[in-house]
């Protein structure tokens, strides 16, 4: 009985260790990794007013040499406004705001095991910078086409004017004929008369 007790006493602190290591192998993988925790605007936010800055926060120290934080706008238009600055396990960019729409913080950095962490937060902006107004070229255009027809509409009443004329005096000069040999016609006549009743007014 004797020898069993030292036995164990000395058996106690190496099912301890051997306990203690097993609890933490699970942890290990957890630790190498480091990941997002939090970030301003929060993920999926609609926010009416833009902030100074976007800010990111991380599980553990980030390093400012080997981690890349990239702002876009809508249609991909960059809208980090200076170089990140770094505060141990946080992160903030000055944001340049444009047009209203879905922004995107995209970034990545390494990792304990080599392995790099790669991750997105999205927030949509709903007042941005107003749209540039349509271009006025189109509207003189469109007033200057009218006024190129106008001028050929009466061109083709021009030349049914001349015939009409043509005729006109054709017929008034065949008038003059007909009344001119009318009045010869009746002169014959009346000579013809006089000189056959004096032919039969003679004894």
């Amino acid at each position: 009985m004797g020898g069993r007790v030292p036995r164990l006493a000395r058996a106690v602190p190496v099912l301890i260790g051997v306990a203690l290591g097993v609890a933490l192998l699970p942890a290990t993988p957890a630790f190498a990794h480091n990941s997002l925790t939090g970030s301003n605007p929060a993920n999926g936010a609609k926010v009416a007013t833009a902030p100074a800055k976007v800010e990111l926060r991380f599980l553990a120290k980030l390093d400012p040499e080997r981690t890349k934080i990239t702002v876009v706008g809508p249609d991909n238009i960059p809208a980090d406004g200076g170089a990140p600055a770094f505060s141990g396990s946080r992160v903030s960019v000055p944001f340049s705001p444009g047009a209203a729409g879905l922004y995107i913080v995209g970034y990545q950095l390494p990792s304990s095991d080599g392995h790099p962490v790669k991750g997105e937060v999205r927030f949509t902006l709903t007042t941005g910078t107003a749209a540039a107004p349509p271009s006025p070229s189109a509207t003189p255009s469109a007033s200057t086409a009218p006024a190129t027809t106008t001028p050929s509409s009466p061109a083709p009443a021009s030349p049914s004017t001349t015939p009409v004329a043509a005729a006109d005096t054709g017929d008034t000069g065949r008038g003059w004929l007909w009344a001119v040999g009318g009045l010869v016609l009746l002169a014959a006549l009346a000579t013809g008369l006089f000189l056959r009743r004096r032919r039969t007014a003679r004894p």
